[in-house]
This record gives structure tokens, sequence and C-alpha cells, in this order.
């Protein structure tokens, strides 16, 4: 699967990240934090644009301090928001409390009443979809209404411009009234879009049975998906296309921290296919570029640009010879 350009709209949250600061601190000794833009689809865009692509986000965000922070985040990554609405009254943006640990490693997710599924069909509506290359989205636009069949309809129009929908699963069970609701809603997402991204535990449960995680993954592609990346943490990844299946390992790395893996996996993978590599090559570079995050402080601060990553593959051997 190749990508015709760089140009992504991407569907989703931007929120705030706090991390205790220093690194290693844990949240209930901390006395000191640092901030940065948070949020899966936010964190992807800026994965991008680091790569050298552009990136625009369709969400909402509270009207408010916090909402704030998460615009002037995205105006200094160079992140289109003119599809990003601020809304008023109970809506809060989401929060992540987030140490840079791993041993006992704690994330604390402040998501109630969350703003960012406030987002209606008239904000999907409002892009115009011919100007970008793909649509990228994460699993958590689906968890509520109005933001559920705001984003299906998002990809309805995306589909009639033409573009690939691109959906990383993302499963966060604390978003979702059941977790019924949330197989149901991620197989008719996955059903309709062109590559899917995941990891062994979110394809299982979409096939309603963790055992079937991979069965799943072979099945999207025989119904229509160009690209599904079946990740199996320090196993790799088996890719599966028309064509056949490729599988990968992982880059070693010390890492400071489990977050921000898939996010910088997806901006990597991405960048790769807007750039005409091999699927391989493209799923080795968002390979590389998780093992660099996870071994820096914060998430979108962490994503390399081109000539980090550049560097870090010329330096370290293909997982796959291992």
């Amino acid at each position: 699967m190749q990508l015709h350009g760089n140009r992504f709209i991407v569907i989703g949250r931007a929120g705030m990240d706090i991390y205790p600061d220093p690194p290693g601190t844990r949240t209930e000794d901390a006395t000191r934090f640092v901030a940065c833009l948070g949020g899966s689809s936010a964190n992807i865009a800026v994965a991008i644009t680091k790569l050298g692509g552009s990136a625009e986000i369709v969400t909402c965000v509270s009207d408010d301090a916090i909402g704030r922070f998460a615009l002037n985040e995205l105006d200094r990554y160079g992140i289109g928001r003119a599809h990003v609405r601020s809304v008023g009254g109970e809506a809060r943006n989401s929060l992540a409390v987030v140490e840079t640990r791993i041993e006992d490693h704690q994330s604390v997710i402040y998501r109630n009443g969350a703003a960012d599924f406030e987002m209606t069909m008239a904000d999907v509506e409002a892009v115009d979809y011919g100007r970008y290359d793909a649509l990228i989205t994460t699993g958590t636009v689906f968890a509520a209404e109005p933001s559920r069949s705001a984003a299906f309809r998002g990809f309805e129009l995306a589909k009639v411009a033409g573009l690939p929908l691109i959906f990383d699963i993302d499963y966060r069970p604390y978003s979702w009234p059941s977790a019924d609701v949330a197989a149901e809603v991620y197989s008719r997402a996955g059903a309709i879009c062109d590559a899917i991204v995941g990891n062994d535990v979110e394809f299982g449960f979409m096939a309603g049975d963790y055992a079937r995680g991979l069965d799943k993954a072979r099945e999207l592609v025989a119904q229509g998906a160009r690209l599904v990346v079946y990740k199996m943490g320090e196993k790799g990844a088996i890719t599966i296309t028309p064509e056949g299946e490729i599988t990968t390992g992982i880059y070693r790395t010390e890492a400071l921290k489990p977050t921000g893996a898939g996010d910088s996996f997806m901006g990597g993978l991405v960048a790769g296919l807007a750039h005409a590599k091999p699927v391989r090559d493209a799923v080795l570079q968002g390979s590389a570029a998780a093992a660099m995050v996870v071994a820096r402080v914060g998430c979108a601060p962490a994503m390399p640009t081109t000539q980090e990553l550049e560097d870090f593959l010329k330096h370290h051997a293909d997982p796959s010879a291992a």
C-alpha cells in the first residue's frame, strides 16, 4: 500500500499530558510537573509533521485554559486547527498524568465529560477532504456520541473524495459503555478502512476471542483492507496485505516509559508509505520511531525528526535479521 502524498487529515482528540519531574518520579511523590500536548490523534499529527508531512486535526477542545493550551501546542507544532472547535459548558479537555518510569508505571487518564466527544456531523462536513491524501483516526473517537456518528460520517465523505482510511484501533475500555458495544463498533469501522493498525489484544477483542486476533486481522484483508499491522509487543509485528504477510522484529532500546509507542509507530508508518517506501521498510520505520519515543521524555515532544530517524536506522541493524 502506498499513499499519493503526505497531507493528512486526522480525526480525534488533542489534550494535555502532565509528567512528574524529574523523570523517574512517582506521581504521588511529585512536587513538580511538566506539561505537553497529548491525545493519541494529536500525537500522531505531531509525528507526521516532524517527519516532513502536513497534518490538520478535527476535534473539539474545552473553552478554558486547558483547551487553549492544546490549541497553542497545535500551533507550536505546525498542526492545522481550522477544524478544531471550542466547546463550553461542562465539557472538559482530555488530561493525562503520565510517569516517566517503567517499573510500576502509572498513567492516570481524566476523560469525564470529554470535550472531544462533542464533535458533530457539522464539524466533519466542514472539511474539504479533496485537499488531503489520507484520513487517519484512532478508535477513541467512536466511544461516545455524537463523536461516533460524526467520525463515521467523516469516513463516508473521505471515501467519496477517494482518500484511504487509516484506523488505529487504540482500544481504551474506560471510554466505552460496554465491551460488546466497542467490539461491534470497531468491527464496523475496520470493515470499511484501507489500513488498520492494532496490537494482538485489540484484534483479539475485535474478534470476540483473544486467541483469534490474528485470524481477525487476516479476515479484514480478505474483506478488502489493503494493509493490516498486527503488533505483538516484544515479538514484533505481522503485516498482512493482499500480496502476503511480512514478519518484522523490534528495535531494542533503553526504555524510560511504555507510552507513546503506538502513536509514533503510526506516524513513522504513514510517513514511510507517503514517501513510497516498500511496506516492510515503512513498518520498520514505524518500529524505529516507536523505539525512539519510549526512550525519551514525553510523547509529542519525543517524536523524532526525519534526520533523527534516519540516523537511528543507519546505526541499528534490521531487527528481522536476528
